[in-house]
């Protein structure tokens, strides 16, 4: 084996021509002489050698812990290491070359776990759960418990039987790295710290893509950017627990932009009871329920400047009769709404393009092709001060079903284009029964509804 002088003359060279033609960096090279610059420990010198089929896992604990004990590093050189039950101390950072590093769980327990530390970082590692049994005191195959700051960056976990990597009351961030094939949920995050998850992809999980949770309502302040999440099931069935793309529950102060999230079971964005929200330029298709949901006990949400194609409901604010309420609805863009859901509806079915219920502005939408309805405005009496103007609605059989319930309360529907509704561009409902005809602009008929300048074409 080359001592550590002949490998530092040899990454000298290697460093040299990597900006040559024909030539590309070495991303091994790189980052082992960053770690031999800085002090860091090479596993190869331990006696730690990829490809055997020896259990590992004690000498690469011995090495992570006296790295950790002075400050230092610790590299790991291309290859496979089988490992299992690896606990992580307090300063603990482990690296490796992206892609090519790979540590694959022996079974028998967990992978990783770190408890009640300060700082952990884990980089370019390739974490393999082969899908092997996970003890029951563990939630993913790479478990943090109340560490101050976890971070995780350009790594790739597979294969977990539950989830991907389990956050519980930490902070920190995980960027830049991918999740695939976990039996539960990619990510699960709950009792956050001002989280970050970043620019991540997270696909073909069994119940769920990225949560954040807490056990009780309260502040959280994560945030979720910049992420692909795709091909997310609900193996565990329900109506809408499981299956979900990005789900925020009871975490207030949340931040949700920039995502892209397709082909999920239920909602590509699902926020329960999360007061304060922000669902902002996200990417919606093929949501087999509603795309984007704010629901059950919360106070206030922001869904703004969205792009939603394929689901059974565009975006839903409700739950008013739970205090669901105080919301914005604006600039979107909500397509191909069909009226098929993944379960039979024991409430107002499917179909419709933006659903609402209290203390709500809904404006500047665009709706197109929502088979039911393009809007649905209250369910019963759970209709509160809202102002629904400024939209465009294309292509629906109705265009806006109002909710003529006795207990109603005040509505606006103002400056609105409605083109296409064969069956009426403003409708009032009762419950799921239909009351008239179509209302027109200035109709009285209903003392909390005000129809003012609206335009309806081709009706």
């Amino acid at each position: 084996m080359p001592s550590r002088r002949q490998v530092m003359i040899g990454l000298g060279g290697l460093l040299a021509t990597a900006g040559l033609p024909g030539r590309r960096p070495v991303a091994q090279a790189q980052t082992l002489a960053m770690a031999e610059l800085r002090g860091g420990f090479d596993a190869a010198e331990a006696g730690i050698l990829p490809g055997t089929e020896d259990d590992q896992s004690r000498r690469l604990q011995d090495l992570l812990d006296r790295a950790a004990a002075v400050g230092q590093p610790v590299f790991l050189p291309a290859g496979t290491y089988e490992v299992a039950n690896l606990e992580l101390r307090d300063g603990t950072r482990l690296t490796g070359v992206p892609g090519l590093t790979r540590l694959v769980y022996r079974g028998d327990g967990h992978l990783i776990a770190a408890q009640d530390i300060r700082r952990v970082s884990l980089s370019g590692i390739t974490f393999d759960g082969a899908n092997r049994w996970l003890a029951d005191y563990t939630e993913g195959l790479l478990s943090f418990r109340s560490v101050d700051e976890v971070s995780i960056d350009g790594c790739e976990i597979v294969g977990s039987r539950k989830c991907g990597i389990y956050v519980a009351r930490s902070g920190g961030r995980i960027e830049g790295s991918r999740l695939s094939g976990a039996a539960e949920a990619g990510i699960w995050a709950i009792e956050g710290r001002a989280f970050t998850i970043r620019e991540n992809e997270v696909f073909d999980c069994g119940n769920g893509g990225i949560l954040v949770h807490r056990w009780t309502k309260g502040e959280d302040g994560t945030v979720i950017t910049g992420n692909r999440v795709a091909r997310i099931g609900a193996t565990n069935g329900g109506t809408g627990q499981y299956g979900n793309g990005i789900n925020v529950f009871r975490a207030d102060n949340v931040l949700v932009s920039g995502n892209h999230v397709s082909d999920c079971a239920f909602s590509a964005i699902r926020a329960n009871s999360a007061s304060n929200i922000t669902i902002s330029g996200n990417q919606a298709f093929g949501s087999g329920e509603t795309a984007i949901y704010a629901e059950f006990e919360f106070e206030g949400a922001l869904i703004t400047g969205n792009v939603i194609d394929g689901a059974a409901i565009g975006i839903s604010v409700a739950n008013f009769d739970h205090g669901g309420r105080l919301s914005t609805v604006s600039d979107n863009i909500v397509r191909r709404i069909v009226n098929k859901g993944p379960y039979e509806p024991t409430v107002s079915g499917f179909g419709f393009g933006i659903s609402v219920e209290a203390d709500t502005l809904v404006t500047g939408n665009l709706v197109e092709g929502a088979e039911t309805a393009a809007l649905a405005i209250g369910w019963g009496p759970y209709l509160r001060n809202v102002i629904v103007s400024d939209n465009i609605l294309r292509g629906s059989p109705e265009g806006m079903r109002v909710s003529v319930v006795e207990g109603s309360g005040q509505t606006l529907i103002s400056g609105n284009v409605v083109d296409g509704a064969q069956q009426g561009a403003v409708v009032g409902y009762r419950w799921n029964d239909r009351v008239g005809g179509a209302l027109s602009d200035g109709d009285t008929t209903h003392a909390h509804l005000t129809l003012r300048g609206n335009v309806i074409a081709g009706g």
